[in-house]
């Protein structure tokens, strides 16, 4: 019964570090040309750093630097937010993406405020060198 028990504790330890070095490794900055509105785009740049499956950092653009909140990574997929004040009142960003290498495919959404009923936006982010 204690070698099951030792077994099964091992088999757990391995299991979790397993699933952090599946994690991508995301710590970084990554810059994306992120469409606007009227078509025109804008720089973005995305400071990430993981430990384990939480995701902090900042998205600095016109606006200056935002802290992002809810930052979670699991395996390739990332999602995060960002909360803005404004004239017009709160709005959150909701930030989902998938990385490859490189690469973050991103799937931006509005909520609340001026950013509520706005289609979602897709772009990518690539990491700075």
């Amino acid at each position: 019964m204690k070698k099951r028990i030792a077994f099964l504790s091992v088999s757990f330890v391995f299991a979790a570090l397993a699933m952090v070095w599946a994690a991508a490794d995301v710590t970084g900055k990554w810059v994306a040309q992120v469409p606007g509105r009227e078509g025109q785009t804008n720089e973005t740049t995305i400071t990430l750093k993981a430990e384990g499956d939480k995701l902090t950092g900042t998205v600095s653009g016109r606006q200056g630097d935002s802290p992002i909140s809810d930052g979670k990574i699991s395996g390739d997929d990332i999602s995060f937010a960002v909360s803005r004040e404004t004239p017009n009142g709160t709005f959150k960003m909701v930030f989902k993406g998938k990385v490859s290498g490189d690469e973050i495919k991103f799937t931006r959404s509005m909520e609340g405020g001026q950013g509520g009923g706005r289609p979602p936006v897709e772009f990518t982010a690539k990491r700075a060198k």
